[in-house]
């Protein structure tokens, strides 16, 4: 054979055998990282072949699916009160990756979850009927915390205090997710993308801001775990005015007549005392607050609900002066309106914090149960019964008697704490309005625990308050919960 022929035949069977290594690797070892790849188009099409699953709430259906016309795209997902939902649901786009509980459960909701397939779906690669999402969350609840808010700026979260289970999750200003879900959605995104409002962020959940004076509560259950003092109504060591240690500045409070000097606890969360707890939180040390902050979950980068909440932060490594300051909220303590209603749920529940949780149980298309999350939640004690009992009875004072009165509900015990939390240098920019929560119907003994953040309002700087603008947002929470 001709010498060239001979290498052209060699190099030309190089070439085919190289052709047929690399086809190889890429189905056997490449196949699966190029079929979930995002950027497959495949897999969307695949995805909205069908009927997605659904998300619900109160044995109804929240979201469904819709036939589309003109694309290769068959089904598009719907939503019923998508505004009222959308911190809960968020949303599955055809263009945009899904968000909230959508981006959880994709799997389970449009039928890839192993755990949907059955022998002959294993068999023939056949994708599954899709499953459901059951929410724990109360229609009644979710709706009264929508309406309460209103066009204000913010957030709040309701928890049965006794199984975890949350009972509401709003965030303001909300969105309509249905307008992301088709293929037209640019213009939707662009706006909701743009909005200096951010109606897009979840603020129950995931944007953590000072939690002011209602973090009061944690520095006084620190002090009487502690022993620092002996119950609520021991006059604690408190100068008035109170000069931040290695500085000359003054710490004023809210209200100058009240009285505050030597105040005890009950008497100082009735009147919202800024000397008394940052004194207090000086005298413990930051290591002693950090450690009843990260009980009741603070530092916790893994608080999953089952959506990852942001990190709610007590910060480490401060001077004294900057200590105080965290004894009232401020400084860089950070919270989510969940983990200020994980505070009020523990004190409510004597102490045991069970593990937050906003969906119920997954399933199958059948209704077969895949995962029942009610019976893993967690219950921890944190707090001694004692403890908490003493601290829910000074926060019905504050009910009562004190900066929390219009949370008060007829026929209900009700307990809380206001914070008004500086915002921007120097206090220049409107506070933040918070207040946390717990009622118990008298009859029923039905209980509930709530947090309601207020970011932003219509209302003039001098009327901005916790129990102006929080706590009638926090009662009509509790009410609807307690309902028959």
């Amino acid at each position: 054979m001709n010498k060239t022929i001979r290498h052209a035949a060699v190099f030309t069977l190089l070439l085919v055998l190289a052709l047929l290594v690399r086809a190889t690797w890429v189905q056997f070892y490449d196949g699966q990282a190029l079929a979930d790849d995002t950027k497959n188009r495949r897999n969307v099409m695949e995805r909205y072949a069908q009927p997605l699953g659904n998300i619900v709430v109160g044995g109804e259906a929240i979201t469904g699916s819709a036939r589309t016309k003109g694309s290769d795209l068959q089904y598009r997902r719907t939503y019923t009160d998508g505004s009222l939902y959308a911190a809960v649901t968020g949303y599955a786009s055809q263009t945009y990756a899904p968000t909230q509980l959508e981006g959880i459960y994709t799997d389970l909701l449009d039928g890839s979850d192993p755990r949907l397939k059955g022998p002959l779906d294993t068999v023939t690669g056949k994708r599954a009927d899709p499953g459901d999402v059951v929410t724990t969350i109360d229609p009644a609840v979710q709706k009264a915390a929508f309406e309460a808010l209103g066009d204000k700026l913010g957030a709040a979260v309701a928890i049965d205090p006794g199984t975890g289970r949350i009972l509401g999750v709003v965030s303001t200003p909300s969105y309509d997710p249905s307008v992301l879900t088709g293929s037209s959605g640019a213009k939707a995104w662009s706006r909701l993308t743009g909005d200096p409002d951010k109606p897009l962020t979840n603020r129950a959940l995931r944007q953590p801001l000072p939690p002011g004076s209602t973090f009061k509560l944690v520095v006084a259950a620190a002090a009487l775990e502690d022993g620092l003092y002996s119950s609520v109504d021991v006059r604690t060591r408190s100068q008035n005015p109170y000069t931040l240690p290695g500085t000359d500045r003054v710490l004023a409070n809210e209200n100058a007549s009240a009285p505050c000097e030597d105040a005890s606890i009950r008497v100082a969360l009735q009147y919202s005392c800024n000397n008394v707890f940052a004194k207090m939180a000086v005298d413990l040390g930051e290591d002693k607050v950090r450690a009843m902050a990260e009980k009741f979950g603070f530092n916790d980068a893994s608080q999953d609900v089952p959506v990852r909440a942001y990190t709610s932060v007590y910060p480490s490594g401060m001077e004294k002066s900057s200590t105080a300051l965290t004894g009232i909220g401020q400084f860089d303590v950070t919270a989510t309106p969940l983990q200020m209603a994980m505070v009020s749920a523990a004190i409510a529940n004597d102490g045991k914090l069970v593990s937050p949780h906003m969906v119920s149980r997954i399933s199958d298309a059948d209704g077969s149960v895949l995962e029942d999350y009610d019976d893993r939640a967690e219950s921890r004690q944190i707090i001694g019964s004692s403890t908490a009992e003493q601290l829910r009875s000074a926060m019905e004072t504050v009910v009562e008697d004190g900066t929390g009165t219009n949370a008060r509900i007829a026929g209900a015990t009700v307990g809380g704490k206001t914070g008004t939390a500086q915002h921007g240098k120097n206090n220049s920019r409107t506070p933040y309005a918070w207040f946390t929560s717990y009622a118990k119907d008298d009859s029923t003994g039905k209980e509930v625990a709530v947090a309601v953040l207020v970011e932003q309002s219509n209302a003039a700087r001098s009327e901005v308050s916790g129990n102006g603008l929080a706590a009638p947002v926090a009662k009509a929470m509790m009410r609807a919960a307690l309902r028959d």
